[in-house]
Parts: C-alpha cells; structure tokens; sequence
C-alpha cells in the first residue's frame, strides 16, 4: 500500500514538473519570434506584413516567341521586388499522347473547313505546323517538356506606391506580349511561394518546352562586341571580348573619367596605339609629359610648348576654306576664338572692354589686308598677324589703353615669345603630342585653348579618320569660354570625321561646368574606371548606376570598370600584350628598365 502511494505521488510531481517546463518553454523568446513581424493583414489583394504591403501576380500567357534576355527589364528594374521560378517537368511520353491527340483533332478541324470549301485557317495550320516540329524534337530527345510558373511579389509602403509598381511592370511585360493577373483572394499563398522555401502553393504554371524556357534565365550578361574596331578589353562577366569601331556611332566622342592611379593613360594610349594600326590620326594634348615614349617609339612628331620652346602657334591663323564654306564665316568663327581665348589672358573682360577687343581684333585682320573678301586659301603663315599686332592697335584705340596694358606682358613681358610669333610646326604626322608639361601654371589653360585652336584649324583643312585627345581637359572646363570652346568641337568633330576624347580625373571640376554634362551628352562612348568614394555620388548621378555598378567602380582594381557604348555597358578589364605593354606603360619603375635596357643596347 505504501509502494502504491509513494508511486502516484511521484507521477503526480512529473505531470506537474512537465507542465511546468511547459509554461517556462512557452514563454522563452525564441529566433522565430525575434523575427516574425507584429502582425499580417490578409485582403483580398495584398498581404500586409508589419508596416509594407505585398501584392503578387503571375504571368498567364507568353507570345509565340520569346528572345533571349526578355525577362531582364524586370531583373534590373531599380525597384523593391521578389521574383519565383517554378519549373516541374513533365514525362515525355506523357506529353506526346497529349499531343497526338492534338494534332488528331487539329487536323480533322482542317479537313472539316475543307470540305466545307472554306477559305484555309492560318490559325489552325500554324498550330499543326509548331505540334509536328514540337513531336519531332520530344522524340528525338532534343527538346523537354514542362510547366513552367513565374510569379512576381512586389512591395511598398501605401497602397498607392503599390498599384504604381504593380503597373510599371505589367507594362513592361505587356509590351513583350506578355500579360500576367494578380492573385486575387491568394495573396498568401502568393506571398509564400514567393518565398525562399521552394514552395509553389499559387500552382498555376504554363506549359513551355525547353527552347523558349531557356529564355527566362535570369543571369544572362550582356557582350558588347562588333566586326570592326579595336579591342578595348575583356568582358568581366563571361571573358568575351570588348571589340568596338567608336566611328560606328552617332558621333566618335568618348569621355574618360578615373581616379589618379585607375590606369586611364595606360587604357588611353592602348587605344591610340590600336587605332593607329588601323590607319587612324591621333593628337594629343599631353600636360604631364606621359606620351613622349610612346611618341618616340611610334615615330610621332613631339611639339614641346613652353615659354623657352622653339616651337610656336600664332592663334590668328586662319583655316583653308572649302568648297562649301564662306570665307566671311570662317574669319568671324575665328574672331570669336579669339575672343574667347582673351578672356582667358586678361582675366575679367567687361562688356565694353569685349567690344573693344572685338573691334580691335577686325583691325588687326585689315591691317593685313586680310577680310572676308580675301582669297584666304593664298595666304602663308607670314601673312597672319600677331598679339604684337593686336597690342599696337589696342594702344591706338580709345578705351584700349587698359587692355593693352594687361596684354603686355604676352608681347614683351614675362610670358612674350609664346602666343606673339609666327607658327613654325606642322601636324602632318599619324601621331602629333603636343606637350604643355613644362608651360606655367598661369598659362596651361590658354596653352590648351590655343593648341585646340590649331587642332581645330587643321580639322577644318584637311579632312581625314583622326583622333584628338585632351588629357587632365578639367584644366579648360574651368574657365567658361575654354569649356565653351570645346564644347563646340564636340558637337561639330562629327562631320570632319574626327572623335573627340576627353580624360580627367577630376570629376567634381569637370562636371560641376554647364558645358561638362553637355559634352558627356554628345559622347556617345564613356568609360569609367576605378572612382574615389568623393566623385562616386557626382557620378552615379550623372550615369545612372545602380548601388552594385557603385560599389563595382569603388572596388575595382587598376584598368578595370565600366565602358558604355550608346545604351549599352558592360564591366570591362583592359589588357595589353607584352609589347604593347612596353610601349604604354606608365609605371616610373618600368619606364626607368627600358630606359636601362636601351642605353646597353645602344653601348653594345
């Protein structure tokens, strides 16, 4: 009797022991609960999960074809979506009975209508036509069969920024011929299917064989590679080659825009070294003196521009006029060059101080016997004036005085000998570098405008496949008719056949001028190679990156980032052969070895 008692109170104690870890079990927070929202609203439409609503839909019909890559507006599209694949196969020998069935009762329609002496069906023979081709391929095996359910979740914050998503995509769907439904009186079963448990509970599929399911992957990388070109790099994405002829497009422009030590002269001179191999004239505008190897090495012409250099550009001559081309426009664009390069020497012009320069400028031109009723294309290099020119009758004129005295220092001050001589060089060979590297500070800016002068002059006069490259080019957008000018270089190099390409590292400068956007607008080819995290904002805006082609040009390593060519873009790694290599290197170490190398070849 007692073993009996002592036994029902023990149970006693474990159903109270259990029921108390039950409790103590029940009230422990577990991941479950640390995760789960506060609450779900269940509607007839959507699924409201703690503050964000969800709503799916599903597509119910795709067109006769799909292209590859269809579905990758909706995997790029820069808004808050879930998307769900569902691929269950179907047997063989399943979907043939099926289809025997249909091809059975297809064709009796066809010879009911026949004999009826009806017109034939289009409809009805397509059909029979894809049941045959789609029997074949099943039986030899080089085609599936599935159902296939593609289901779309998309999230917001209100019901009105919900139905705009929701529509934004069935209208890029919709322009595909594709048309979907939202799940109505299932918005959790479509909630959940979209999520990452492989779980379809929507089950609502397509029937679709392999060819055309092949369509809808998602990963596909995009190539961009033509016949004709230079090979600017490797595909990042699948190692296809990178190979574009810029003179395919609307214009021949390209922008580069890299951080310093991104390798933009190295990925620079393999394009001017490959375009050269294909016949192409380059010029360059080199402020840092990073093109003289490869100028030696090609054979180029090297123009040194300095205060102390031989070589000398007279910014008053005139380019040879064509045939469709009047002589009184030529010398009135240039006047206007003029001026603008004026204004970069003197500092600030008022708009009185502008007329009279304009003036003394026409003065300066029929002094010479030089109007717009001259045979300009007789005229020789001698026959230009000069800024001494210009000086005298700017001391002559009244209100000039001032202005002559600020030009003075270009006539016979400090800075004489540069702008005031006759010019002595020539751009007649495939590769011309002028070089501003030892040119001060205080004049680089009206150096460049002015070799972009010349450089424009002899676009004008002889017409050939050319290249024209201004490096650091943020050194003239910062001056408003310097930016002005070149701006008006990129929009006209198209018709004489040239591709304007400007290279910076300064991207806040260069874009931060009115015409820096405009130029980049005109360039039909941009490149973007590693950016600081201080230009990275200044770039995706300007670009449109998403957050992904952001953190790619922030961690790219040298030579690689992302090259645009019209709408398309793929990331790009630039590379060189070993010769090429040799050639373009920008790297001091390495420059400083061939240099060695070359001392004790020339000694041996």
């Amino acid at each position: 009797m007692f073993n009996l008692f002592k036994k029902q109170n023990n149970a006693e104690n474990l159903d109270e022991i259990i029921a108390s870890e039950k409790f103590y079990q029940e009230g422990v927070a577990r991941l479950n609960d640390l995760i789960a929202p506060a609450a779900i609203k269940i509607t007839s439409r959507y699924i409201r999960v703690g503050e964000t609503l969800a709503e799916t839909i599903f597509v119910i019909t795709y067109p006769r074809y799909l292209h590859s890559n269809w579905f990758s507006p909706i995997i790029n599209i820069d808004m808050p979506i879930d998307i769900s694949m569902f691929i269950h196969p179907i047997e063989t020998y399943d979907i043939l009975k099926t289809l025997r069935k249909n091809a059975t009762r297809v064709e009796s329609q066809i010879h009911i209508e026949q004999e009826k002496g009806l017109i034939r069906d289009p409809a009805l023979e397509t059909a029979m036509q894809d049941i045959d081709e789609l029997r074949d391929k099943l039986q030899q095996g080089t085609e599936k069969f599935f159902r296939y359910g593609l289901y779309i979740t998309a999230y917001g914050e209100t019901e009105k920024e919900l139905n705009e998503l929701v529509r934004s995509i069935e209208a890029i769907l919709e322009a595909q011929l594709v048309y979907v439904k939202p799940a109505i009186f299932k918005a959790e079963q479509g909630y959940n299917s979209s999520l990452p448990l492989a779980n379809d509970e929507l089950d609502i599929g397509t029937s679709m064989n392999s060819a055309p399911l092949s369509t809808t992957f998602p990963f596909v990388s995009s190539t961009l590679s033509s016949n004709t070109g230079i090979l600017y790099g490797v595909n990042r994405h699948n190692n296809s080659l990178v190979i574009f002829d810029r003179f395919s497009m609307e214009n021949a422009n390209m922008v580069i825009f890299a951080k310093s030590g991104a390798g933009k002269s190295y990925t620079v001179k393999l394009e001017v070294l490959r375009s050269m191999m294909l016949g192409t004239d380059v010029v360059i505008i080199d402020p840092e003196n990073e093109y003289k190897h490869l100028c030696e090495t090609v054979g180029g012409n090297f123009v040194k521009i300095s205060l102390n250099s031989k070589n000398h550009l007279n910014p008053f001559d005139l380019p040879k006029v064509a045939e469709d081309e009047d002589p009184a426009d030529i010398l009135r664009n240039n006047i206007a060059s003029l001026l603008g390069l004026l204004h970069i020497m003197l500092g600030n012009i008022t708009p009185e101080e502008d007329s009279v320069l304009d003036r003394a400028i026409r003065e300066t031109y029929d002094a010479r016997d030089i109007t717009a009723q001259s045979n300009l294309n007789m005229l020789t290099p001698e026959a230009f004036p000069t800024m001494t020119d210009l000086y005298q009758i700017l001391r002559s004129l009244e209100g000039g005085e001032n202005l002559a005295i600020r030009l003075e220092k270009y006539t016979e001050g400090i800075f004489s000998g540069f702008l005031n001589n006759t010019t002595n060089i020539k751009a007649d060979n495939q590769l011309t570098v002028f070089n501003i590297r030892d040119m001060e500070e205080e004049l680089r800016p009206v150096a460049m405008y002015t070799v972009m002068q010349y450089i424009w002059n002899e676009m004008r006069t002889n017409l050939k496949k050319r290249l024209v490259l201004v490096d650091e080019a943020w050194v003239m957008m910062k001056y408003e008719d310097a930016a002005s000018f070149m701006f008006g270089i990129a929009k006209r190099c198209r018709k004489y056949y040239t591709g304007l390409t400007t290279v910076t590292q300064d991207v806040n400068d260069f874009l931060s001028s009115r015409y820096g956007k405009a130029i980049v607008t005109n360039s039909s080819i941009q490149l973007l190679l590693r950016q600081s995290p201080a230009g990275i904002d200044v770039i995706s805006e300007t670009f449109y990156l998403t957050d992904q082609e952001k953190f790619l040009l922030l961690e790219s390593n040298v030579g690689e980032g992302i090259f645009f060519a019209g709408t398309k873009h793929v990331a790009i790694r630039v590379e060189a052969s070993y010769s090429e290599d040799q050639i373009i290197t920008t790297d001091p170490a390495q420059l400083l070895e061939i240099e060695r190398a070359k001392k004790e070849f020339e000694e041996e």
